[in-house]
């Protein structure tokens, strides 16, 4: 029998999955999606073991080395839709935006990531849109497909959180990774990184596609 105190965090676990995914996906497959008006976040809070971020004002404890602006990234595998493996220490050679969601199965995600594909105009050529989940290959692609979304990369961190331990940006309870935005240079230099402190927030897109703007001016 399964002891009682894992039966409890495995069900508060599922609980706040449930929350997450309880708000619809309007718009998901449809010609044009649906935006709504989201809390936009303006602060960051710190990335890494020791530091947490809330869902609805209950604390969520971070897990990993966190990263920080002027750290590079390191060097962990993520899987395609194709499921090959793609390190994204190896995915330089371009400015990139790398949006980070807890799943797109919800709400806040889903405004997230068609943020990253549509609202995204105006980048040059020289930048590169990643968004990172731990939602299965198989699940990244159907969203895709469904939203019709052929200009962003879509990387999973399904295996075992990999990703998100190795920045200091897997929630440890339940398993998923807190939403953030970062931008890193070239040469895999962050740039600029934004940790929401609340799940349920937005990140400011729009100062991240600012600094992938300049950052990319510089070559």
């Amino acid at each position: 029998m399964m002891p009682i105190k894992r039966t409890i965090r495995l069900l508060a676990g599922a609980a706040l999955l449930l929350s997450l995914v309880a708000c619809t996906r309007e718009g998901a497959g449809t010609k044009e999606f649906s935006y709504k008006d989201f809390s936009i976040a303006k602060e960051s809070a710190q990335a890494g073991e020791g530091h947490t971020v809330t869902f609805k004002g209950d604390p969520k404890a971070l897990a990993g080395s966190g990263i920080k602006v002027g750290d590079k990234l390191r060097d962990v595998h993520l899987v395609r839709g194709d499921l090959s493996h793609q390190n994204i220490a190896e995915s330089g050679g371009k400015v990139r935006v790398i949006s980070i969601v807890p799943s797109i199965d919800t709400a806040v995600c889903e405004q997230q990531t068609h943020h990253l594909s549509e609202k995204s105009g105006g980048l040059p050529d020289n930048v590169s849109l990643i968004t990172i989940s731990v939602d299965t290959p198989f699940a990244q692609g159907r969203f895709a497909k469904e939203a019709k979304i052929n200009n962003v990369v879509f990387l999973s961190d399904y295996r075992g959180g990999e990703f998100g331990k190795a920045h200091g940006l897997l929630v440890t309870n339940p398993h998923i990774l807190a939403r953030a935005v970062m931008v890193v240079d070239k040469d895999n230099v962050v740039r600029y990184l934004q940790v929401t402190p609340e799940l349920a927030q937005m990140p400011d897109m729009e100062a991240a596609y600012s600094a992938a703007r300049e950052i990319a001016k510089k070559g």
